[in-house]
């Protein structure tokens, strides 16, 4: 369920072009009007703003968003106004980028997305950049990693909710055999399984592992692997379990202790506003005792706060 809250009447993407010029003209920019129209539209109505921006003004609206508004509320705002696999793709370009490459944030993308959502990412990824998403992973990752990654982008999984029960308790005692039966581990069944079987497939599998050995698969990952191949094996495994879940824990980590992580906190809020939002605030609220909107209200602060609150509402 989506946390974005629309106006009442579709608004006319002519005059909020019109709207959004006056906000950057003259003397300093009018960033609260700008938020207040761009976080209240669906991908579909922001690209239609988009093309009534240039078609008026010609000139992109994200160069003039790119010189209007600075910081944090900037970059959140470039990623906003893109359509989800835009979004993905550029995220992933800046992650697997030669100068500081965040491979946690690739596994994240990648990992936590389903086979449809990879489908549409990876040809976008090419048309905007020229080059194969699988290209850049080749480059920039190595080992088990690199062949997860791999794997989890170009196998086509299953995406319904039904199991076969058999094959599910065979997965189970193939990871235990790979696992903790054995001395070292055998990856290649944990890439197989993880990047073959669907999430519901997954999530039975964790419980069925459970309920023979009496051990959660979520520990025996952690204990049987380690770095990058580790994080993209428990993100698939969340994301398997209960995906609002994963990003209700990836967001407090990134507002905990010293310091806040922008980039993670924006990169979740903005890919999930239009997806589940909703039930990420639930489960965090139901994990921390807290409201999602108190955290980042006392972690952010000036324009950039009121845009995230305002994708992310108050309840």
């Amino acid at each position: 369920m989506a946390s974005l809250t629309l106006p009442p009447a579709p608004p006319n993407p002519r005059q909020d072009a019109i709207d959004l010029h006056k906000a950057f003209k003259g003397f300093g920019c009018d960033s609260t009007a700008v938020s207040n129209i761009l976080a209240h539209r669906d991908s579909m109505q922001r690209g239609y703003i988009q093309h009534e921006f240039k078609t008026m003004y010609s000139e992109e609206l994200s160069r003039r968003i790119s010189s209007e508004l600075s910081g944090n509320h900037k970059k959140a705002m470039l990623l906003w106004i893109l359509d989800p696999a835009g979004r993905d793709a550029t995220v992933l370009r800046d992650a697997l980028g030669v100068e500081a490459p965040d491979l946690r944030a690739a596994t994240d993308i990648i990992c936590s997305r389903t086979p449809s959502q990879l489908q549409i990412m990876k040809q976008t990824y090419y048309a905007k950049f020229g080059t194969y998403l699988e290209h850049d992973i080749g480059q920039q990752t190595s080992g088990d990693h690199q062949k997860i990654l791999l794997a989890y982008l170009g196998i086509p999984r299953y995406e319904g909710p039904e199991v076969d029960p058999t094959i599910v308790t065979h997965d189970a005692k193939d990871l235990y055999k790979a696992g903790e039966k054995k001395l070292g581990t055998d990856e290649k069944t944990f890439i197989r399984i993880f990047t073959e079987r669907s999430w519901a497939h997954l999530a039975a599998v964790a419980s069925a592992y459970h309920h023979m050995y009496d051990r959660s698969l979520e520990k025996v990952v952690k204990n049987e692997t380690s770095g990058n191949f580790e994080v993209a094996l428990i993100t698939i495994l969340r994301c398997a379990e209960n995906p609002a879940k994963y990003f209700a824990k990836a967001l407090r980590k990134s507002m905990k202790g010293l310091g806040t992580d922008d980039r993670t906190l924006i990169r979740i809020v903005v890919t999930r506003t239009e997806i589940d939002m909703q039930y990420i605030k639930a489960e965090y609220y139901k994990k921390y005792k807290k409201p999602l909107s108190d955290a980042i209200h006392s972690e952010t602060s000036g324009s950039y706060r009121t845009f995230l609150l305002s994708l992310v509402g108050s309840h």
